[in-house]
């Protein structure tokens, strides 16, 4: 096994790209590079700008004290792909034109494997990694019902990391993820609560637009009855519609805030509102908990609670009071997913876990 084994990391987000080389679990360079929206806005299509992106992360790996030639490995932060069981995978032809061509929808993290896969190419014998899209899709069939058959439910959560949590809480009992159930739970900007049964994600909320607990800018489930009568109300676009979903739903539409933290500092200075409206959230959030120790028969090891919002004990007391007496809890606040994506092409390289192919 390496000692030395170099990795580039690459996530992009909306407005800028973070970058990070690690030598095995240490970081030894680490930079966020900020977008003008002004330079965003001359491409029509997020994948547009994947050019840009790549020239402006090769200058600035260029300028780092890090000769790019000793590089191993270069893994991006997986996109919207088809739908994939977990794991590491090699970027290939078949996963660039996917992503190319947006045929699951257009997003920045699309951008990761196309700019991994370029950057890979000028490197002596690197490859082109990601790992644990949002798409990971290990459902089991009956989680796949929705109430109609022409609506089935996906599988779309924070893959990376969930499994990289539950591997990290896994390994801090000494024992195997792929021995353990659990329930993880994202508290984020969209919150996701997964059944981890044995090392498969067999049920999880679809977190981005499709159902479970709100959270700060989004709705989670509503009741589809009004929804139909407000969506031919002929008053909503169908983008304002989707804007009540995805951005201005949630928390937001409640207390015009998708902070978190501003809306706790209110309530504990008196906001009744803003006290409400998060104990309400914590209360379906807790209620998604005991709904995935269902799935699990009851037969749950550990409520694993990560996230941004996790920073927050105020607000997870609030759920904790309610999901103890299933299984311990343990809070695992933030989330890294640098050092997540790093973990996942490491233990590939050497070998703890299998390349795959995309196909």
């Amino acid at each position: 096994m390496a000692t030395n084994t170099r990795i580039l990391v690459i996530n992009p987000g909306s407005t800028s790209t973070k970058i990070a080389i690690y030598q095995q679990e240490k970081v030894i360079f680490l930079k966020t590079i900020k977008h003008a929206p002004e330079d965003l806005r001359k491409f029509k299509r997020i994948t547009d700008q994947y050019e840009f992106r790549k020239d402006v992360i090769y200058t600035e790996l260029k300028s780092a004290d890090v000769p790019i030639e000793t590089i191993d490995a270069v893994i991006g932060r997986g996109g919207l792909v088809k739908p994939i069981a977990s794991g590491v995978y090699r970027v290939n032809e078949s996963m660039r034109n996917d992503l190319l061509e947006c045929k699951r929808g257009e997003h920045a993290s699309n951008l990761g494997a196309l700019i991994a896969a370029d950057i890979a190419k000028l490197i002596p014998s690197a490859e082109a990694f990601i790992a644990d899209p949002v798409v990971v899709d290990e459902l089991q069939p009956l989680a796949r019902y929705s109430g109609h058959p022409i609506f089935e439910r996906k599988s779309v959560f924070h893959a990376l990391n969930q499994k990289a949590i539950a591997r990290s809480h896994a390994k801090s009992i000494m024992k195997k993820y792929e021995e353990l159930n659990l329930i993880v739970v994202h508290l984020g900007g969209g919150i996701t609560v997964g059944a981890h049964h044995k090392g498969k994600v067999i049920d999880v909320n679809q977190g981005l637009d499709g159902d479970g607990p709100f959270s700060p800018e989004r709705s989670g489930t509503l009741p589809v009855g009004q929804l139909l009568k407000v969506a031919f109300s002929g008053i909503y676009s169908y983008e304002k519609m989707a804007e009540m979903i995805v951005g201005k739903g949630g928390m937001m539409a409640y207390l015009g805030t998708n902070d978190a933290y501003l809306a706790e500092r209110e309530a504990k200075d008196g906001d009744e509102k803003c006290l409400e409206v998060l104990s309400a959230m914590a209360y379906q959030v807790a209620k998604e908990i005991g709904s995935m120790s269902t799935v699990l028969k009851g037969e749950v090891d550990g409520i694993l609670i990560t996230g941004g919002i996790a920073n927050s004990k105020w607000f997870c007391n609030m759920i904790i009071e309610r999901v103890y007496r299933i299984a311990p809890v343990y809070v695992y606040p933030g989330q890294d997913e640098m050092g997540a994506l790093a973990e996942n092409a490491l233990l590939a390289l050497n070998g703890e876990i299998e390349i795959k192919e995309y196909v």
